[in-house]
Parts: C-alpha cells; sequence; structure tokens
C-alpha cells in the first residue's frame, strides 16, 4: 500500500470514530460553552491550576451520572422526567420544578452564550474592518440577530442526527483549537500536581467561581437530556456496553478540554500576574506572549465554544417539556417551534440591554447548582428500584459514586448560596 493510501485510510478512519460518537457529543456541547472557557480562563489566570482538583471531581460525577442516566433509559424504555412523575412520591411537583430550574439556568446562559459569541465575532471584524468600532452597539445585536435566526433556521430541520452532525464539527474545531493553544504556552507541572490538592481561594469571588465550575461542569442538563438523546440515537438495551463508553468517553473530553483552557491561561498569564476577566481580554494578554497566530486559535477555540452550546440551550425548554409529558421529542411539533421561538428571543435580551454578557453567565452557571442535588437523588431512587430496573442491579461501585456526587453536589449548592449572599 503506498503513503498517499495509508495517509487516505488513516484520515477515513478518524472521521469514523469522529461521526461514531454518540450522544455524549451533546455532553460536550452544553457543558463547554463560552462561560466555561470564561470560567477556565479567569481561574487559570487568578489561581493557576489551584481549581483543577473541582475540574477532575465534576467530570468524574458527570460521567458516572451520564452512565446511569443511559442506563435507565435503556433498560426502562423511559426518560427521566416522565419517570419521576410516574415512579416517585410528588413526582410531577418535582419534575416540574426541575423543569424551571434548569430552563431558568440555561436560558440566562443562552444569554450570555450569544452575547459573548457576538462580541467575539465584532472583534474578528474590527480587525479587518476598524470603522465599525464607532457602531459596536448595533453591530454586535446585528450579529446577534444573525446568528440565532441561522440557529433557528437549522432547529426547524428536525432531525437528532443533523444536531449531532453540527455539534461534532463545531465540538472538534473547540478540542483542537484549544489543545494547539497549549503547545504555544504550558504551564509548570508543579502546578498540575498542587491544583489536585483540594483548596478554595479565600479571596472575594473564589466561593464563586467554585460553584460555576460545576454549574457548567456538572451541569444537571447534560444528564435530564441524555435519555432523550439516547433514544434519539436509536439505542436500545442491546447497546448498554456502547453507552458506557460513550459516557465515560464523554466525560474524559469534557476534563481534557476544560483543563487545557485553564492551562492555557495558567502558563500564559498567572505567573506574570495578569488576571483576565472576559475572553475577548484574551486577545491582549496572550498576544505578547504566544502571537497573533495562538490569539487567532484561541479566539476559533472560544467562537466555536459558544456555537456548540447554543444548540443544546435551545433544546434544553422543548426537551424538558415533551420529557415531562410523554419521553418522546418531537421536533417537527408545533410545540417544539414556539418554545424554541420564545428561547431565541430570551437570548436576545442580554444583547439589546448591550449589558456584560460574562457577569449574566457566570451568575446562570451559580443557579445551575441548585437544582443539581434534586436530580442525583431522583436517579438513585430510580436506579435502585428493582422492579423498575427489570433485574438489572446498580452496583456498589456505581451506588458510592451517586451518593459522593449527591454528597458534593449539597456541599456547592451551599457555597453558591454564600457567593450569591457575597455577590449581592
Amino acid at each position: 500500500m503506498s503513503t498517499s493510501e495509508n495517509k487516505t485510510s488513516l484520515l477515513k478512519k478518524l472521521i469514523a470514530v469522529v461521526l461514531g460518537f454518540g450522544p455524549g457529543i451533546f455532553a460536550i456541547g452544553y457543558t463547554i460553552g463560552t462561560g466555561s472557557v470564561t470560567s477556565m480562563i479567569v481561574a487559570g489566570s487568578k489561581f493557576g491550576m489551584q481549581l483543577l482538583w473541582v475540574l477532575l471531581l465534576s467530570c468524574l460525577f458527570s460521567g458516572i451520572l451520564m452512565f446511569v442516566y443511559g442506563n435507565y433509559a435503556l433498560i426502562t424504555g423511559e426518560t427521566a422526567l416522565y419517570g419521576f412523575k410516574k415512579h416517585l412520591k410528588f413526582g410531577k411537583v418535582l419534575a416540574i420544578l426541575i423543569i424551571i430550574g434548569i430552563t431558568f439556568g440555561q436560558w440566562n446562559s443562552l444569554m450570555g452564550i450569544l452575547g459573548i459569541s457576538s462580541n467575539i465575532i465584532y472583534e474578528i471584524l474590527v480587525i479587518n474592518f476598524g470603522g465599525i468600532s464607532e457602531f459596536k452597539y448595533g453591530t454586535v445585536l446585528t450579529i446577534a440577530i444573525i446568528i440565532i435566526s441561522i440557529f433557528y433556521g437549522l432547529m426547524m430541520v428536525g432531525k437528532y442526527t443533523f444536531f449531532e452532525k453540527i455539534l461534532i464539527i463545531f465540538v472538534s474545531i473547540m478540542g483542537l483549537s484549544f489543545i494547539i493553544s497549549l503547545f504555544f504556552v504550558q504551564p509548570l507541572p508543579i502546578d498540575v500536581v498542587k491544583g489536585l490538592i483540594p483548596t478554595i481561594p479565600e479571596v472575594p469571588g473564589g466561593k464563586m467561581l467554585v460553584a460555576a465550575f460545576v454549574g457548567t461542569t456538572m451541569a444537571a442538563a447534560t444528564f435530564l437530556s441524555r435519555p432523550l438523546f439516547v433514544k434519539g440515537k436509536g439505542w436500545t438495551i442491546a447497546n448498554l456496553n456502547q453507552q458506557r463508553k460513550d459516557s465515560i468517553t464523554a466525560a474524559i473530553l469534557i476534563f481534557i478540554i476544560s483543563g487545557t483552557i485553564m492551562a492555557v491561561s495558567c502558563g500564559a498569564l498567572f505567573h506574570q500576574g495578569k488576571v483576565v476577566t472576559q475572553v475577548l481580554d484574551m486577545a491582549n494578554t496572550l498576544e505578547p506572549v504566544a502571537g497573533k497566530l495562538a490569539v487567532t486559535i484561541f479566539f476559533f477555540g472560544a467562537l466555536s465554544a459558544g456555537l456548540s452550546s447554543i444548540f443544546p440551550c435551545l433544546l434544553i425548554a422543548p426537551l424538558l417539556v415533551a420529557d415531562y409529558q410523554s419521553g418522546e421529542l418531537d421536533t417537527n411539533s408545533r410545540q417544539f417551534r414556539i418554545i424554541t421561538a420564545i428561547a431565541c428571543l430570551v437570548a436576545l435580551i442580554g444583547p439589546i440591554l448591550g449589558s456584560n454578557p460574562i457577569e449574566i453567565q457566570i451568575l446562570s452557571q451559580v443557579f445551575n447548582v441548585f437544582v443539581l442535588p434534586l436530580v442525583v437523588l431522583c436517579i438513585i431512587l430510580m436506579v435502585n428500584n428493582k422492579r423498575l430496573m427489570k433485574g438489572y442491579k446498580t452496583s456498589l461501585l456505581i451506588n458510592i459514586g451517586l451518593f459522593s456526587a449527591l454528597v458534593f453536589s449539597c456541599l456547592i449548592s451551599y457555597n453558591g448560596i454564600l457567593a450569591l449572599i457575597d455577590y449581592f
């Protein structure tokens, strides 16, 4: 076989692996958006790798919860909220509270994502067309309207496989961009080791950042949506092993990509005492260290992170409502079109008001942690119901992981309350 044929064969295998990635791609889309990128950059510039342990625990528990929620769907044939409503005492009330809590957090996040993505595109345009800098508000708002209109049009295509392919493109660009950026600036190995020792920065905003970290990397929306995406993929009980691998892969990739962003910020800025408060600030601070190429690559990664999150955030409300009603998501229904249209209008509130999308983003991530203990507790009750699980027993190790996740989520929620009290 010739060298060119070998290269073609390798490329085909790589594409097949990427396209073979399952519902975990939505987990990455939900988890790593511009808010997550911002949190990692701010943490890396302020505290180095000190919060790496929070990221590690969040990704570990995320992997367990994705696995458990996916297994529940494949074994019972039911989705999460529909199952809560049907089988748990006060299940209807719990399910409605979860829908309200997650939708509030995700729609707030959507405002921040659209605002940041629009600002990134605006900054790229200013580099080439300096004259538009006098019309920043109008330009950013116009870009936001165009972005959300395009995404609403794509949503109307209404097929799971289509959403999945679009997300694969954005997530692949995002991951590669951040990993390439790491080659330009690298953290000290000792910083990475120290980051695995649990400590909370005793500075203003330290608690807020810890809560935001968990809110973005251990997102309740990721787990609740998984049964519907697993069903949308066409998986059945015969795909239990594939579902497990998909959960593990998603959790590992979330940790690698998020950790890489933090490491880039730490390596470039922390030891120089430069603090970043916005994604766009990265351009001014990273360029003298790594040059324009690194900045361009990093910007593409940040933009891809934002765009990859818009799809899942628009999907979450109609998905949860459909889950509660019947456990089936009809992307061609009138209900789906109306709810996604409302979400698009909500997303434009931030750009219309001209508010700082970073603050919206961080706050929305903190609010996400409050519904998390409820989401963990409900699935613990469901997967340990022998009758419901049709003879499939949840292992001791998984139960230890679930109860640890419950304790962790309660501690982080308490930490989030303290953070909000300090903030307001």
